[in-house]
């Protein structure tokens, strides 16, 4: 494990926790119609994006032991420079069923 590879899970981990802890009482309508908690949301899927972009430039093996880690990545692109194409539902569906598993696997590369 290179010496950086600690720290981008770590980033990894806290902005998926901060996803998990933020959406736990909420819905799809809830992110649809707060914009603070839409934004709040996207810009932690934007650190986990670039967090895991400067990984596999780091570590690629480290990288490769997250499921999906090229398409984490593409999100992040789509979130930052397509905010205009961004669907909602998409969003919700990753948070319920992609951000879980993320968040195992880090915490599994952390130990």
């Amino acid at each position: 494990m290179q010496p950086k590879t600690p720290k981008l899970l770590e980033d990894i981990r806290d902005a998926a926790a901060f996803i998990r802890e933020v959406t736990a009482s909420k819905t799809l309508e809830d992110y649809r119609s707060e914009r603070l908690l839409r934004q709040a949301i996207e810009r932690n899927f934007e650190i986990i994006g670039e967090a895991v972009n400067r990984l596999a430039q780091l570590d690629p093996g480290a990288a490769r032991r997250i499921t999906k880690h090229r398409r984490i990545v593409d999100f992040r692109n789509v979130l930052t420079h397509g905010y205009d194409l961004i669907d909602h539902r998409i969003v919700w569906s990753t948070i319920e069923e992609e951000v879980p598993v993320l968040l195992a696997e880090v915490e599994a590369l952390l130990k």
